[in-house]
């Protein structure tokens, strides 16, 4: 997960975005790789001792910035959101493989808890996922079918509160990655709760039954009916508000590509088991699942942490880095003073910084680093 990604998931200003930025770049330059979020703070904490190795991002990297970093990881952490994070990462291949008979397969994402604890979390691990298939899956041209369905639901977790720059990003991997063979379903209660230039991409829309009360919720409903295409046999309005259960008008694209006649059509009921799994249930299904006992336990392999400790045991207690030097020499209450006051002088920079690496840091989403590091 990049900064980008990361800095959304932890709610970050612009002078905090433009400090995990500074810090990302330099694990980058030095081969320190980011596995988890013990990494991510050992290198912060590195940069608080040492804010010089980050040569001219040190304006971007100021005391109040690591430490409201590291307490939004420490809350983090407290969510059970360090789980996302580290080794064994998620395979992309075994969600692709099919059966042995050639059949596709059906995985469900169990994120009942997550959405009602952590909606966030749950936001940025869709994004990535969608991120990670548009870096990773080669193009394939208008294929027969696709090789990936994704049915996202409570979609507009994705568009909530997620900065301009994400977003965009976000509509674009939606709009370029049907030539991945990817095909992406959005679930959701109202069409207004996707952005327009997403809505704009779909190609195929079952809009169930609407109601409106209120002025508001009436203008509502009139711009989704006038989302599709007019059938001369119905009203789409009037249709909309009279829908019962398992009906819907659904919306689809002929074969050149121009929107067909909107269709009022009766659902066909589900013909799978309606309802939750027991936990022995669940149990028993993981068990004999291909990937059972695959990501169950955790694999720390040599990264930051381990590097940067190695360093400091190498380096001794005689050699104390030159930030604790210079706080000993001053004083650490008038230390953090300065640090406060500098913070607020380089807020504008540092904002300014940050919008031209967002730009520039693609890897803050798709996930490629700047040396092509994968984390």
């Amino acid at each position: 997960m990049g900064p980008l990604l990361l800095g959304n998931l932890l709610e970050l200003t612009d002078s905090q975005q433009a400090a995990l930025h500074a810090a990302f770049t330099m694990a980058d330059r030095e081969g320190l790789l980011l596995l988890d979020l013990k990494d991510l703070k050992a290198v912060l904490n590195h940069l608080r001792e040492q804010p010089e190795i980050l040569g001219e991002d040190r304006a971007l990297f100021t005391g109040a910035s690591a430490q409201a970093l590291l307490r939004r990881l420490a809350t983090l952490e407290q969510q059970g959101a360090e789980a996302f994070f580290g080794e064994p990462a998620l395979q992309l291949e075994e969600v692709l493989r099919p059966e042995p008979d050639g059949r596709g397969r059906i995985h469900l994402l169990d994120a009942s808890r997550l959405v009602h604890e952590a909606p966030k979390v749950y936001a940025t691990f869709l994004i990535w996922l969608l991120a990670e298939l548009f870096e990773q899956l080669p193009e394939r041209g208008d294929a027969d079918q696709p090789v990936l369905a994704l049915f996202f639901d409570e979609a507009h977790l994705l568009f909530g509160d997620t900065p301009k720059a994400l977003r965009e990003r976000l509509e674009q991997v939606v709009r370029l990655i049907r030539s991945k063979g990817v095909g992406v379903y959005f679930v959701t209660q109202s069409p207004s709760d996707l952005p327009d230039a997403v809505l704009a991409q779909l190609g195929l829309r079952i809009q169930h039954g609407l109601r409106a009360f209120t002025a508001r919720e009436q203008k509502a409903l009139r711009a989704v009916a006038d989302g599709f295409r007019p059938n001369p046999a119905f009203d789409s309005l009037e249709v909309l508000t009279e829908l019962g259960i398992g009906e819907a008008l659904v919306g689809s694209l002929e074969d050149r590509g121009t929107p067909a006649m909107v269709q009022r059509v009766a659902i066909a009921p589900p013909q799978s088991r309606v309802g939750p799994l027991s936990e022995a249930e669940r149990q028993t299904l993981i068990r004999q699942s291909p990937q059972g006992g695959r990501y169950e336990r955790a694999v720390d392999r040599e990264s930051a942490y381990e590097i940067l400790r190695e360093r400091r045991a190498e380096r001794g207690p005689a050699e104390a880095p030159a930030a604790e030097k210079t706080k000993a020499g001053q004083g650490g209450a008038l230390s953090d003073l300065v640090g406060e006051l500098a913070g607020s002088a380089l807020r504008s920079a540092a904002r300014q910084a940050a919008n031209q690496l967002g730009r520039q840091l693609v890897r803050g989403l798709l996930g490629s680093l700047l040396g092509g590091k994968r984390r």
